[in-house]
């Protein structure tokens, strides 16, 4: 953390979670202080539809980077993923307000957010930059599909509790084969989200790292394995496999056909995520989590 003042921004997008009562009257408060201070508002065009609004320009989702040198998203965690992964390749400042459940990613506080929001347009806040991964399916050797994730890529079959088989290389060395019900792979990111649940490790957002968690495996030997995030993680399937799904944040599918490979790999653009002057990711973990607080 540092006092000195960062550049102010003077270009700001709204994006909100749509058909929600509660999100709607953030984003009308947020509105109209944004146009009293003369900044240079864009809305994303569906979070527009809901507000009526006649003096801000309207923008798709995926054009927001040229109109705006921050996005505020207003919603919960899933809001800010889908937006992140369309504003990440256009190096578009994200800040988050919490209208969501746990919050890890949305930081301003609703019932504070004007005076929050402020402070961060005046230069007062934190740049943090978060990695995401790609994941690319291969089919007989030619590039078929590829999707990417702010949280996770996890493989998983297609149908429920169904266990699958699969091999999983890493930088093209054989690390492991397993029959579970998938693998989730994880970047720090996500570490605190469905790797979680998974009984994988908490990753700090600033470690190079992502992890490999079995989904249930037949075998008591399985652990999470922590590998270096510039490594490229390769899976493989067994021609005689069934069908499989590749999920990306849990919102984007795509299809493993039996004898796929799926490369999993660093993307190239960062996320350039925006917190509060006094952010601290311990105070983070500690509130939501339900973590102990200090004895003396």
């Amino acid at each position: 953390m540092t006092d000195t003042l960062r550049p102010p921004f003077r270009r700001v997008a709204l994006v909100g979670k749509i058909n929600h009562e509660a999100t709607r009257k953030t984003l009308q408060k947020l509105e109209q202080m944004l146009l009293e201070q003369d900044i240079e508002l864009t809305i994303e065009s569906r979070t527009a539809e809901q507000l009526n609004s006649t003096k801000a320009k309207l923008q798709p989702l995926d054009c927001l980077g040229e109109h705006a040198d921050l996005a505020v998203v207003v919603g919960g965690d899933g809001n800010m993923l889908g937006a992140a992964r369309a504003l990440c390749e256009a190096q578009i400042a994200v800040i988050g307000v919490n209208r969501g459940n746990l919050g890890f990613l949305t930081d301003l506080d609703p019932d504070h957010v004007c005076s929050q929001l402020q402070a961060v347009l005046a230069g007062n806040y934190q740049v943090e930059n978060r990695f995401l991964v790609q994941a690319e399916i291969y089919r007989d050797g030619e590039h078929v599909d590829v999707g990417r994730a702010i949280n996770e890529v996890v493989l998983h079959s297609d149908k429920v509790a169904h266990m699958i088989e699969f091999e999983v290389f890493v930088d093209n060395e054989f690390a492991f084969s397993q029959r579970s019900d998938g693998l989730i792979v994880s970047t720090p990111t996500g570490s605190t989200a469905y790797s979680l649940s998974g009984g994988g490790p908490i990753l700090t957002p600033g470690l190079n790292a992502i992890s490999l968690i079995s989904m249930f495996p037949h075998a008591l030997s399985a652990r999470p394995l922590v590998i270096d995030a510039d490594s490229t993680v390769r899976l493989r399937t067994p021609s005689e496999n069934d069908k499989l799904q590749i999920s990306c944040d849990g919102h984007v599918r795509m299809t493993v056909e039996p004898g796929d490979e799926v490369v999993i790999s660093k993307h190239p653009h960062l996320l350039r995520m925006v917190h509060p002057q006094d952010h601290s990711y311990y105070r983070v973990l500690r509130n939501k989590l339900g973590w102990g607080s200090r004895l003396f």
